[in-house]
């Protein structure tokens, strides 16, 4: 099958950094999908604009759903588009998207696997962000037998699609990041551990976080527990971890 990649914007009321990222990933990307997770006032307006001069493909859900929820919703539009992958870019502006030709030639050169962002953080990161990602670490290596994920967080990634729908995540919100990539581990995919710079704006250079430190970490404490369960059930009835 033919490599055709687009772009996945998961959004929820990011004004001043959604279009920058939508117009960054066009020049890279024949198509860019954008799913409006709720926004109200000035985001709303701006992703209608976007949509409207036609360098965004926007879907939109009525209500906030979570993050996990419309990526989901941006990986079926993908595959309605007839693409084969698709990149995940959050749009608050964080990820470095002068690393876009690099995690395309790495999809590209091996289609069948996941490829992850692995963050490599400047001074404004929060330090319970990072206490946060070791704890994530270390569960997701027990699920998959290995340090195969080298972060399981980092929202800068290419999934080969038809594989992605099939891992069949659960999770909605912050919790899903984490949940695809090991059950796409366990269904065979390899994965391609990329590192790329990440940086946290400030609230003045419109950065905006919808991560709750404590509710947040909750879920995906959850998720581990669940994913942690299934491995030990698939060990047990020999499936195994998925690592190929």
């Amino acid at each position: 099958m033919t490599f055709r990649a687009c772009a996945v914007v998961p959004t929820f009321d990011n004004p001043r950094t959604v279009g920058a990222v939508v117009e960054a990933l066009g020049r890279h990307l024949p198509a860019v999908v954008v799913v409006d997770d709720g926004s109200t006032g000035p985001a709303r307006d701006v992703l209608d604009g976007l949509a409207a001069r036609g360098v965004a493909v926007l879907r939109r859900h009525d209500r906030n759903r979570g993050k996990g929820a419309a990526v989901k919703t941006g990986l079926a539009a993908a595959r309605e588009l007839g693409f084969t992958h698709a990149l995940q870019v959050d749009a608050d502006g964080q990820h470095e998207l002068g690393d876009v030709p690099r995690f395309l030639e790495a999809a590209r050169a091996a289609p069948r696997a996941l490829v992850l962002g692995q963050p490599v953080f400047d001074a404004s990161v929060p330090p319970g962000r990072l206490r946060g990602r070791k704890v994530s670490i270390f569960w997701t290596t027990l699920e998959t037998g290995g340090r195969v994920i080298a972060d399981p967080l980092c929202g800068f990634r290419v999934y080969p699609v038809e594989a992605a729908l099939a891992a069949g995540a659960r999770g909605d919100r912050m919790d899903f990041d984490p949940e695809i990539a090991v059950r796409m581990v366990w269904g065979g995919c390899p994965v391609v551990n990329l590192p790329t710079q990440v940086r946290y704006l400030s609230a003045e250079q419109g950065g905006v976080s919808h991560f709750r430190m404590f509710r947040d970490n909750v879920r995906i404490s959850w998720g581990h527990t669940r994913l942690c369960t299934l491995a030990v059930l698939r060990l047990l009835t020999f499936r195994g971890l998925g690592r190929r």
